[in-house]
């Protein structure tokens, strides 16, 4: 009797998977959408899901949307990628060091507390309206989130295994790659869930102002002819794409980094 009270549950045959409560859960929003859409009465200021993928297509059809989503992509990547080197820098170097922690951190608030609209156009008017203004202003927005969490996880690190590193005469490549990393895992990708996300949304704003190409340039020539519809699909587009990297690549190095606590 003990053993069988131990064992878990069994589900049943009729019970819902995962994926299923996932695919019933977007079917259940577009269910409310529909609703709101003919609640509001206005296809043009609240156009229903039919519309908005009639939309989608008439894009995907020129060429539009492929060749924007794209452009878009490659700057997250690029701004992406520099924000997570250089934060994880900073941030390793502030956690390891006092006199370098008191040092930067008037410069890490500064940074934390300028609105990232103030970087953008600062960085245009100082740089120009040019790829490298729009990649260094959706970093630099970044850049100190990322310096943040790791300089705390710096900070956490277990001292024991650090003077077991040295004492063993661990170089500072393997102190970092078998010492350090493993014990900044979370922290790192706490910061690249949470960046990823912030990142493609300073993108658009950056785009917007000063870019003829990319999602958000799309966004704004739609928003000045009050197409709902297009804004809607070019936004619902580049939130799916993001979704998949998430789980086709973020996940799985998460899970990948995580192996060693098994």
């Amino acid at each position: 009797m003990a053993t069988e009270a131990a064992r878990p549950p069994r589900r049943s045959r009729g019970s819902l998977t995962g994926p299923s409560l996932y695919a019933l859960s977007i079917l259940g929003m577009l269910g409310l959408w529909q609703l709101a859409a003919a609640w509001a009465g206005d296809a043009r200021l609240f156009p229903p899901p039919a519309a908005v993928a009639r939309a989608f297509a008439a894009e995907v059809a020129t060429g539009a949307l492929p060749f924007n989503l794209g452009v878009t992509l490659l700057r997250v990547a690029a701004s992406f990628a520099l924000a997570m080197v250089l934060g994880t820098v900073v941030g390793l170097a502030m956690g390891r060091s006092r006199a370098l922690d008191r040092i930067g951190l008037p410069w890490l608030l500064l940074l934390l507390n300028l609105p990232a609209l103030v970087v953008i156009v600062l960085a245009y008017i100082w740089i120009g309206l040019t790829e490298v203004a729009a990649i260094s202003a959706v970093a630099i927005n970044k850049i100190p989130n990322v310096a943040v969490g790791v300089r705390e996880g710096a900070k956490a690190v277990d001292q024991r295994l650090v003077e077991m590193a040295t004492v063993f005469r661990f170089g500072r490549a393997r102190m970092l790659r078998h010492v350090l990393l493993p014990q900044l895992y979370p922290y790192l990708a706490a910061a690249a869930r949470s960046g990823l996300a912030l990142v493609w949304k300073i993108a658009l704003v950056v785009e917007l102002l000063g870019r003829s190409n990319g999602v958000g340039f799309a966004i704004g020539v739609r928003f000045q002819l009050f197409d709902v519809a297009g804004i809607l699909a070019y936004a619902l587009a580049f939130v799916a794409v993001v979704q998949v990297v998430e789980w086709t690549i973020l996940s799985p190095l998460e899970r990948r980094a995580f192996r060693w606590r098994r």
